[in-house]
């Protein structure tokens, strides 16, 4: 039989063994007694043991009401399971007449979708254990798994930590792989028992059943491997004629495989609890005895609840053993996707960043497929063989997103190149066209122990097919796996997934829906600009007869206003006032919203002359102000209205936010040429972030920031104004640029609606231009901005 034969006959033997029952075993183990209950909580089905147990045959029994064993305290406990969820329990101490005497016996309680499931297993104890014996046996096991942060060691406490509650001669922590195969990766033994540490096991060892019940029933226990199960009576339930679902029961009786597996093992007594990972089994508390060996429910409940802890506490650890890798690959990808998002065309930004693009997974090499053009980075297949490979990934991929550590098991043409791409990551950006890129790994070899030969558990048969059988040799055996790579991790690709979402999003977009994005944007605007300019327009009147009722109360009425009185009036006048203020910036920035541009070349020289004239002449204090222009300014095609705005606000709060005794302003600009050369220079230090809201530490007309675009149509000339104010915080410079954004109280400073920037900001774009800033609290500010 070939390869792909056996493996479609492992994989059919497989799916025959996962399909059986064994949540329904019709039986259970013979250390307790199990009843079934109506929702009337009469007794429907029992375990065939019940004489040994109760004193009671098992017909006696049916039909009669739960309240012929327990008292009527008890039967209600059980009878709240009624109101629970499936699988949540009740537990309590019982005791229970034979006709020899009376015994005690540990109760558990739940219901299923058809019944109520009370089971009982004999307890010397009358009383429960304490919260605070409790307490004292486990917390000393959960402060010694908190103490480290080390996965290898934390797994190793908890395997240590359960042994010494229980006792086991063994005690392991199992893991699964993407596989469902699994490995030993934590042990405390017996010295003179033979180490399983390290040993791999087939996926084939805990079936998919068998595991899906471990996600629902955190612990099983099998106290004797050798005692028969016992029946229950009868075999189905008299009321669904089906057989009784016994996923949540702790006395369900174990599957023959698995108790024939674990014999062979030389296994006795087992105890299995489960260890759950974001609603995943993660892996398994594995814990066994070479003699029979019963444990209380009280003890198994504790090691339920360090399970729980440990299932919660691994969350961290494997954060903490990841958490270096996966913020690294979270910088290089905002850095990618920064540079992509900047670039005029995509490819370039992929190719000429070469190094940035492998390390985005950690790949070896990389191809990108762009329909028949294919750019290699790296160490890859020929472009042939690439192409080749795209051409069944067409066919083959149905996601965006395919990625596999064995790809010539796959795709038997990848054997000639495996040393360069055993491993794969393919990632379609369109469905559309085909644009692919591709990462690649090299073949690593590796030798896997496993505990016995994982193919010793597939028999043929006499008509060809493949059956499961359980395995009777469990020593090592070694396996040379060629033909992989490292795997991929899922953060790795959450990140190839993150650059598609980028490259969608930005670059790929339609022309004709950015261009119905923009005619919508473009009609919500002017509603928005005439809905403002209506609004603050038709306020003004009623605001105006709040003012003026406010002035002639206090004028004419004055005296039979009370001082109170006379203050909330003063106060109603002075917010009207404050409104109007505001109302006026909203008026005049929806006025900017539907204004044309008047373009005329004006002389900023004769412009700036009568700004400051205005102001000099609007301060007390004019003999303070001094005022710097190092050179004649260039005259510019502009809107010589809103520019004479733009200076006056900018001028005036330069002298407005200054509290030195000597203040200072400087306006100027600089030529293109003079803008790339100063920052052609600084290129070694970094990049700066550009727009409204740039940052810098250190500012100055001969060391300008650099140009606001890399466009190719950059402006001509930036302007500036600097002064040696209080400075503006380094949080707030993306944000001084709104609306009504004030940084200090109304009654610092002049106060002020918090509008003039944002007046600014607004008449600079309807230049086409760009507006930024970079200040150093205590020393001042610099306002840059263009006009196209």
């Amino acid at each position: 039989m070939s390869q792909p034969e056996y493996t479609t006959a492992q994989a059919t033997a497989l799916t025959n063994h996962d399909r059986k029952p064994i949540h329904i075993p019709g039986s259970i183990q013979a250390h307790g007694v199990l009843l079934a209950l109506s929702t009337q909580l009469e007794i429907l089905q029992v375990s065939n043991n019940t004489q040994t147990y109760l004193g009671k045959e098992p017909e006696y029994l049916l039909s009669k009401p739960l309240s012929y064993l327990l008292d009527p305290q008890q039967v209600e406990i059980v009878k709240q399971c009624l109101v629970k969820k499936i699988g949540s329990a009740n537990a309590f101490k019982v005791l229970i007449n034979t006709f020899n005497n009376e015994r005690y016996f540990d109760a558990i309680a739940h219901r299923t979708e058809e019944a109520v499931i009370l089971e009982l297993e004999p307890t010397d104890s009358e009383l429960e254990v304490s919260f605070l014996s409790f307490h004292a046996l486990a917390s000393e096991a959960i402060a010694k798994m908190q103490s480290t942060s080390n996965l290898g060691e934390f797994l190793h406490l908890v395997a240590e930590e359960v042994q010494k509650i229980i006792g086991f001669d063994r005690v392991m922590v199992y893991q699964f792989d993407e596989s469902e195969a699994g490995s030993v990766v934590a042990e405390v033994k017996r010295e003179d028992l033979s180490p399983y540490l390290g040993l791999h096991y087939p996926a084939t060892d805990i079936p998919a059943q068998a595991r899906e019940l471990y996600t629902r029933c955190f612990l099983r226990f099998l106290p004797d491997l050798t005692a028969e199960p016992v029946k229950l009576v009868p075999t189905e339930n008299p009321t669904t004629h089906q057989h009784l679902d016994l996923s949540y029961c702790l006395l369900r009786s174990f599957d023959w495989c698995c108790t024939e597996y674990h014999q062979n093992m030389g296994v006795k007594a087992l105890l299995v609890i489960s260890i759950i990972q974001e609603q995943k089994l993660w892996g398994l508390i594995s814990c066994h005895h070479q003699t029979p060996k019963y444990i209380s429910y009280e003890v198994r409940k504790m090691c339920e609840f360090l399970g729980q802890i440990a299932s919660s506490e691994l969350a961290h650890k494997i954060s903490n053993s990841e958490w270096d890798y996966k913020v690294k690959l979270k910088s290089l990808q905002s850095e990618f996707l920064e540079s992509i998002s900047q670039a005029d065309n995509f490819i370039d930004a992929l190719i000429k960043t070469e190094i940035r693009l492998l390390d985005l997974v950690s790949a070896s090499g990389a191809a990108v497929c762009l329909d028949n053009e294919i750019t290699l980075v790296g160490t890859t297949p020929n472009i042939d063989e690439v192409r080749a490979l795209i051409e069944w990934a067409d066919t083959q991929v149905n996601d965006n997103l395919f990625s596999t550590d064995s790809l010539p098991k796959l795709y038997s043409e990848a054997v000639k190149f495996k040393d360069t791409a055993s491993g794969l990551l393919l990632l379609r950006i369109s469905k559309v066209r085909r644009y692919y890129i591709l990462w690649f790994r090299p073949e690593v070899i590796q030798t896997v122990h496993w505990a016995g030969n994982p193919n010793e558990s597939m028999q043929a048969q006499a008509d060809g097919s493949f059956s499961l059988s359980v395995r009777k040799s469990f020593e090592q055996w070694q396996e040379t796996v060629r033909l992989t790579s490292l795997p991929w991790k899922a953060c790795e690709l959450d990140s190839a997934i993150a650059l598609r979402n980028a490259i969608v999003g930005i670059v790929l977009s339609k022309a004709d829906e950015l261009a119905k994005i923009n005619l919508e944007l473009e009609r919500s605007n002017q509603e928005l600009a005439s809905f403002a300019y209506a609004a603050s327009h038709d306020l003004k009147e009623p605001l105006r007869g709040i003012y003026n009722f406010s002035m002639v109360l206090l004028e004419d009425y004055s005296q039979v206003l009370d001082d109170d009185g006379i203050e909330c009036l003063q106060t109603v006048v002075s917010l009207s006032v404050r409104m109007e203020t505001l109302i006026n910036a909203l008026l005049r920035l929806s006025q900017l919203g539907q204004a044309q541009l008047r373009l005329q070349a004006t002389d900023l020289n004769e412009l700036l002359t009568k700004v400051i004239d205005v102001f000099r002449a609007s301060r007390q204090d004019s003999g303070l102000v001094d005022i710097r222009i190092p050179r004649p300014l260039p005259t510019v095609l502009c809107d010589r209205v809103l520019v004479n705005e733009v200076f006056s606000n900018l001028l005036g709060n330069a002298f407005k936010y200054n509290e030195k005794a000597e203040q200072w302003v400087e306006i100027g600009y600089f030529s293109q040429e003079e803008a790339e050369g100063l920052g052609s220079r600084e290129q070694g230090a970094g990049s700066r972030e550009q727009g409204a809201g740039s940052k810098g530490k250190e500012f100055s007309p001969l060391h300008p920031a650099p140009r606001p675009s890399a466009s190719s149509h950059a402006p001509c000339l930036i302007f500036y104004i600097r002064d040696n104010g209080i400075g503006i915080p380094e949080h707030h410079l993306e944000t001084i640029f709104r609306l009504f954004k004030r940084l200090h109280s109304q009654e610092k400073y002049g106060g002020g609606a918090g509008a003039g920037l944002a007046i600014v900001k607004k008449i600079v774009e309807l230049h086409n231009g760009k507006i930024w800033v970079e200040s150093t609290i205590g020393i001042g500010s610099m306002f840059y901005f263009t006009l196209e």
